[in-house]
Parts: structure tokens; C-alpha cells; sequence
């Protein structure tokens, strides 16, 4: 006897639990198939998002395309690079993603101030499509709760093939009390679009991933834009107060019990 093929399963059917589960996830939860195998639409959406995945990891930033001249203006934006001179070695080598060439350091040096409250970098890590989608938004709602807090921000600047550890390389160069790095996260099939905030308090070369903060799935099934600044200000608040970051410094934020 020939196997029955499963029959698909209306979403009127499905019960309560897992209805607010898939609401609250891009994860593909009860998405069928067919034999043993996917049905043809997931299987399409799935190739869809690997290709887009591959995208936005081999994708290189382009301030003025991607961002637009008026936004270019308004930040004053200007572009510094890492030890790793293209995509490949980038990919290839991690460790020259996390210290800045010889040039970028004298740039930052004769273009941004020391000392300042709040530092807040751009990297473009390993999703573009991360930084291009969510930075915009999420930058203006930074700088309006930077205001209300009366903090000195030193330029916000970007650096190109950027990994993670490069902020402790420029807490030595900028001195600012707290760093932060909005970074591109390694894309997924759930979305290639999710951003990530690094964290830390005056940080040092002799730091590690320990001393850090994470706030990360910043994008529109994740946290939003107006609940990532929300608490990357507040974070940053604690890290002043307390004088510490990573693993001396528990996250506590509305946001959190929202």
C-alpha cells in the first residue's frame, strides 16, 4: 500500500500554544512536507534564505549607496579599515578583523576625541544587509536618549571587515568610559537582517568576550529598534554607575520585563 501523505494542518487547528509560539519566532515551526520530504514552498523559501544568507555575508559596505548622502551628512560618517585588506582574508583570518590597519588608527586619531562619555561604532561584521537594514533607525533613537542623558559621544565613524574584539583596540585608542559596537550578526535562514550590540566599559587589549555585553536579534521579529536602544542606553547608564561591563554587570531593563 502505497504511503499516505501527511495532510497539511490548518492554522485554525492548531492549538493556542503553538500558535503564540510562532508568533514570537521566525523559527519554521509545523511547516510540513510531503513524504519524507519539505513541500515545494518551504523548500523555495528555505533556498531563498540561503541565498540571501550567502549575500549578506559576501556583500561589501557602500556608505553613500547603501546609507544615501543625506544620511552620510547628518552623522558625518567616514570609513576606517581593519588588517584585513579584502572579503576573502577577512573571512579567512579572524584575528585581522579585530585590529585596525596603520592608516585607520592615525584617521581616528586626528578625526575623533578622546575621553568621551560614549563611544558608538559601526562594524559591518558578517551581515551588510544587517547594518543597512536596522543602523538607521536604531542610531537616531540612540542619539535621542544620549541627549536626555547629557552625555559627550565622540563621531561615529565605521570600520570594514570589522569583527567583535576590535572594540578593545579602539577603547584603547578613544578612551571613551563605554564602547559600543553595532555590529552585523552571521546571518541564518531565519533572517539575514539581525544586528547585534557590543558592550563594554572602558575596554582594554588584555579584555576578552567575558568583559563584554550582548544585546542581540535586533531586527523586526526580534528586538526592535525602539527596545535595543531602549536598552543599550540603560545598559550603558549601569556600566557608568557601576564601573564595570561582561560578566560583573547583570543586564536589568523594562524592556526585558516587557
Amino acid at each position: 500500500m502505497a504511503a499516505q501523505q501527511d495532510k497539511p494542518v490548518s492554522p485554525s487547528d492548531w492549538p493556542e500554544i503553538v500558535s503564540k509560539v510562532r508568533a514570537r519566532t521566525p523559527a519554521r515551526l509545523l511547516a510540513g512536507r510531503s513524504g519524507a520530504a519539505y513541500r515545494t514552498d518551504t523548500q523555495m523559501e528555505l533556498r531563498e534564505a540561503h541565498a540571501a544568507a550567502r549575500d549578506a555575508v559576501r556583500a561589501d559596505l557602500d556608505l553613500q549607496r547603501d546609507f544615501g548622502s543625506a544620511f552620510v551628512r547628518q552623522w558625518s560618517l567616514f570609513e576606517v579599515n581593519t588588517q584585513a585588506r579584502s572579503k576573502d582574508e577577512y573571512l579567512l583570518r579572524p584575528d585581522l578583523g579585530r585590529r585596525l590597519s596603520t592608516e585607520s588608527r592615525a584617521q581616528l586619531s586626528e578625526h575623533c576625541s578622546r575621553g568621551n562619555d560614549l563611544q558608538i561604532v559601526i562594524g559591518d561584521g558578517l551581515s551588510v544587509t544587517a547594518v543597512v537594514a536596522q543602523v538607521p533607525s536604531l542610531l537616531h533613537l540612540l542619539w535621542e536618549g544620549v541627549r536626555t542623558h547629557h552625555w559627550n559621544v565622540g563621531q561615529v565613524f565605521v570600520v570594514r571587515h570589522c569583527r567583535v574584539g576590535l572594540l578593545n583596540e579602539i577603547g584603547e585608542l578613544l578612551d571613551p568610559k563605554v564602547a559600543i559596537l553595532l555590529i552585523g550578526e552571521r546571518p541564518g535562514l531565519a533572517t539575514a537582517e539581525s544586528l547585534s550590540a557590543y558592550m563594554a566599559y572602558q575596554p582594554r587589549m588584555s579584555h576578552t568576550d567575558a568583559d563584554r555585553n550582548l544585546i542581540s536579534n535586533i531586527h523586526a521579529r526580534g528586538t526592535n529598534a525602539r527596545e535595543a536602544a531602549a536598552r543599550i542606553l540603560n545598559l550603558a547608564t549601569r556600566m557608568m554607575t557601576t564601573r564595570a561591563s561582561g560578566y560583573l554587570l547583570r543586564e536589568e531593563s523594562p524592556a526585558l520585563e516587557d
